[in-house]
């Protein structure tokens, strides 16, 4: 599930899986669907 979350005065969308931010939720969506519930390889 992506959580709509705010920092540094702009919304951002969240990766419940592996805690990636994205600035757009169809984006962090798209994400969630292959993420394989670990920590992401590089740096967010």
């Amino acid at each position: 599930m992506v959580v709509q979350t705010e920092r540094d005065d702009a919304t951002w969308y969240e990766c419940e899986n592996c805690g990636l931010l994205f600035d757009e939720k169809s984006d962090a969506s798209e994400h969630e669907q292959r993420c394989d519930d670990t920590e992401p390889s590089y740096i967010q």
